[in-house]
């Protein structure tokens, strides 16, 4: 493998690589040319960008955007600005979760903490598989909870119609969850506000809507998402040849079809991260000693026949769509699937047959090996 390490270039070599480099651009996020972003009078961030110096007490702060980030922004910076408001061009679903988690604080008062621990972190997996399979399987239900939970926070019927009613079912992009409702209860205070419009142009005193309106700012935060990044932007060779990644099909979302020993970390959209990490990274390791045990040097996925290929995150999030075609597929059964169901998988992965769809063969070498 080559690699630039401050400047320099490096060649590392390896039996087994595997990456764990996420899945989005630490330097470049995503970042739209506003008309007459030159005009506006103050100051313009990107969150990924924050200034360390950033005094907002005081200040009018439009949030552009309307996921995690800036459901998260709004209220914690709401206290302090002169007042915050979120403008978004489409309403997301948000979900007020507790910020204490007092099952938790119950359990560990009961159990062993190991045990409690173990209960609690399986609580909270079947908590968000159960959120991510209701929206799913019974979506107009779903929206009826989100909804009446929106209500019960602001007790306005027709302001949660009007910005936290997504045109789309619950799932079709990530929910956001914000801890006690506090987004609803910084709009409910006066503190924050939403706004959904779209942008005309920024002029000097702030944004000018298609409406016609002007939101005045004297802080501007364009929430506006990440740009994905497969795997860390790595070109991969193969005897000579570039792969094209888009080209194949994960298997069992951590390696990669026609590719030999090579892996990559990547985690669920609908639940920790972590879960899918550990139990790949576990996998990693029966599959080595696998191959230790049977003298194997090459383990290659190997794709049969009629598996059908569909995008490897099923997701309508603006930064998915902009970014997903260039990761390898998923294939539509087996070990090709990159399901979202850690409960089911979890099962599977338990016992799992290491020599399906995998071809395993031993490297011929020509002077004897040496401890």
């Amino acid at each position: 493998m080559q690699a630039d390490e401050r400047g320099t270039p490096v060649t590392y070599t390896c039996k087994f690589l595997y990456l764990c480099t996420g899945y989005y651009s630490y330097d470049a996020p995503h970042q739209p040319e506003f008309p007459g972003a030159a005009d506006f009078a103050g100051q313009v961030i990107h969150p990924q960008f924050w200034p360390k110096d950033l005094d907002y007490t005081g200040q009018r702060v439009v949030v552009i955007g309307s996921g995690a980030t800036a459901v998260t922004l709004v209220p914690s910076m709401a206290p302090t600005a002169a007042h915050v408001t979120m403008l978004q061009r489409s309403p997301s679903y948000v979900l007020a979760m507790p910020e204490v988690d007092h099952v938790a604080e119950l359990l560990k008062k009961v159990l062993p903490a190991k045990t409690a621990h173990t209960v609690v972190r399986a609580k909270n997996m079947a908590l968000l598989q159960g959120i991510y399979e209701l929206s799913r399987r019974r979506p107009g239900l779903a929206k009826k909870l989100a909804r009446k939970g929106a209500v019960a926070f602001l007790k306005d019927e027709a302001y949660v119609d009007q910005h936290f009613k997504p045109t789309y079912d619950p799932w079709d992009q990530r929910l956001c969850l914000v801890p006690d409702g506090d987004l609803f209860k910084a709009i409910r205070a006066g503190d924050a506000s939403v706004v959904t419009d779209t942008i005309d142009r920024f002029v000097p005193e702030g944004i000018k809507l298609s409406s016609g309106e002007v939101l005045e700012a004297d802080i501007i935060i364009s929430a506006t998402g990440l740009t994905l990044r497969r795997f860390g932007d790595l070109t991969l060779d193969l005897d000579g040849v570039e792969v094209d990644l888009a080209d194949t099909v994960a298997y069992r979302a951590m390696m990669v079809s026609g590719v030999p020993n090579f892996g990559f970390c990547f985690g669920y959209s609908n639940n920790s991260w972590t879960l899918r990490a550990d139990m790949s990274a576990r996998y990693l390791c029966r599959l080595l000693a696998h191959m230790d045990a049977h003298g194997h040097d090459v383990a290659i996925p190997t794709l049969p026949a009629k598996v059908a290929r569909k995008p490897f995150l099923e997701l309508t999030s603006g930064y998915v769509t902009r970014g997903i075609a260039r990761f390898p597929k998923a294939g539509d059964r087996g070990p090709w699937e990159v399901s979202q169901n850690h409960l089911k998988l979890a099962v599977k992965f338990r016992n799992v047959d290491l020599d399906q769809d995998m071809t395993f063969s031993t490297v011929k070498r020509t002077t004897p090996v040496t401890a």
